[in-house]
């Protein structure tokens, strides 16, 4: 039986390019909610961004933040519990945040717990951050000034991810590089599967209870993990291979969920 649903955004829940869920989606957590079926989030973005994005709902999900690198349980943006968090090498994540500055026509992006940080970065890159993603974001002049544990380095490259992983993998790929989407590539130490299995650990829940929908190479760990993954019908090929469940469309496999587990209570009019 499933208790647990965890859905990556970007690509998946969210068709690139767009900032806004379906309205739809919140009614469909709710029920799931009380059917028993716990919803978390699983993305590379920010905790606060995400809060924004399920705004309806927040205050009942859970949370897998910045691919896997903190986790937040259940309740209101400022008490919910950390349940685990997975810190880089101070020094090492430093000199790769060197390294993305001297990319011609990228940037660099330092996530602590909760806010994005900028080392003096374009306007226009701070207010896509800012506005677009909907993050908490403070500005820095260089990456030594980062004010808190490091848990993910992150490369803005709006022509592609193919250059910047080419150039920075051979020395910065044992820190777990992975392309977030057609134009992120991020290094943490975590992954959306060490996340879900610190999520199950501190939720009580077996993988075999999860359902995982992904559609790109950084939910892949989660998507293994997971009793249940499913692959949306656009990812890469290479990865549609390697997975039988895919779709085109989660709500539609939650109302599957739904009417197949017959889980819903009735609800009487008095």
């Amino acid at each position: 039986m499933i208790k647990l649903i965890a859905s990556d955004i970007d690509g998946t829940l969210l068709p690139y390019g767009e900032n806004e869920l379906s309205e739809s989606l919140f009614p469909l957590i709710r029920r799931l909610d009380r059917a028993g079926i716990l919803f978390c989030p699983a993305s590379g973005r920010q905790y606060h961004s995400l809060r924004g994005l399920f705004a309806p709902v927040a205050d009942q999900l859970c949370f897998l933040a910045e691919n896997g690198a903190i986790l937040y349980g259940p309740g209101a943006e400022d008490t919910a519990p950390i349940l685990a968090k997975t810190p880089m090498p101070r020094r090492e994540a430093v000199e790769l945040s060197r390294a993305i500055q001297a990319l011609p026509g990228c940037q660099l992006l330092l996530s602590g717990a909760n806010t994005s940080y900028l080392c003096a970065p374009p306007q226009e890159y701070l207010d896509f951050l800012a506005q677009s993603k909907g993050n908490r974001v403070e500005v820095l002049k260089s990456p030594e000034e980062m004010p808190e544990e490091i848990l993910k380095v992150s490369v803005y490259c709006p022509k592609g991810t193919a250059e910047p992983q080419e150039i920075l993998g051979p020395q910065w790929g044992h820190l777990g590089m992975a392309a977030a989407g057609p134009d992120w590539v991020d290094f943490t130490l975590a992954d959306k599967g060490t996340g879900l299995r610190g999520l199950c650990k501190a939720l009580g829940i077996g993988l075999e209870e999860v359902a995982a929908f992904g559609d790109n190479w950084n939910d892949l760990p989660m998507l293994a993990a997971a009793g249940q993954p499913w692959l949306m019908d656009s990812a890469p090929a290479e990865l549609r291979r390697r997975f039988s469940r895919q779709c085109g469309d989660v709500p539609a496999v939650l109302e599957d969920f739904l009417r197949d587990l017959k889980k819903e209570p009735v609800e009487t009019s008095l």
